[in-house]
């Protein structure tokens, strides 16, 4: 799915969002998944989600999660995230690695 798609095939149509693949790096693990944004204004940038205070957590789904020291990569449909665990976050390819 890209990120100009309106909605994705569980959601409904109408819905005021857009999804954005990001990967993210923790001290220990890169994660890629997809983070739904507001499709307009406020929480519609990666940077507006990442540096909203009043959460602790960001959701993504379709995750694949690879350790940083080699091991095996692992697939979820749904995690969360505490920020203050994450070193960067940037825009990832439409397929995930792995």
């Amino acid at each position: 799915m890209s990120a100009e798609e309106p909605y994705g095939e569980d959601d409904p149509p109408g819905m005021d969002h857009r999804r954005e693949r990001i990967r993210i790096e923790t001290e220990q693990h890169r994660i890629e998944g997809v983070l739904t944004l507001a499709r307009d204004g406020y929480r519609s940038r990666v940077s507006d989600v990442l540096n909203a205070s009043e959460r602790d957590f960001i959701t993504l789904t379709e995750v694949t999660v690879a350790p940083l020291a080699g091991g095996p990569i692992e697939l979820h449909r749904y995690l969360s995230l505490a920020r203050r665990h994450i070193v960067f976050a940037v825009a990832a390819p439409e397929t995930p690695e792995g």
